[in-house]
């Protein structure tokens, strides 16, 4: 089971460890692994919490920003796809639409 943890957690648990704590007394009192205190301790170290709330925030925002991105960018592809196949016939022929060379000749 996952457990989630708040900013205000994290960070004190990190302040804990400057403060002189052990990290194993640290991670036995969270029920974590040393592994996730030092992923913490990597990316929170530093921040007050008001700074790792927005970092937090930033970071759903990024995640938001790329998933718009990489649909847009499909969309484009997927236009490119349609009009290069829609607007390439080969040289002397018309396209293969009904009623194309009886509308147009």
């Amino acid at each position: 089971m996952k457990k989630r943890y708040s900013e205000e957690q994290i960070i004190k648990a990190i302040k804990q460890h400057e403060a002189g704590a052990k990290v194993e007394d640290i991670c036995r009192d969270l029920g974590i692994s040393n592994g996730t205190f030092y992923n913490w301790r990597s990316k929170y170290a530093g921040l007050e919490v008001n700074e790792a709330k927005r970092l937090r925030e930033l970071e759903g925002e990024n995640t938001k920003l790329k998933k718009l991105l990489a649909e847009k960018l499909l969309e484009v592809e997927a236009m490119k796809d349609v009009l290069s196949k829609k607007w390439s016939s080969p040289p002397g022929r018309s396209p293969s639409w009904p009623g194309w060379s009886n509308t147009f000749n």
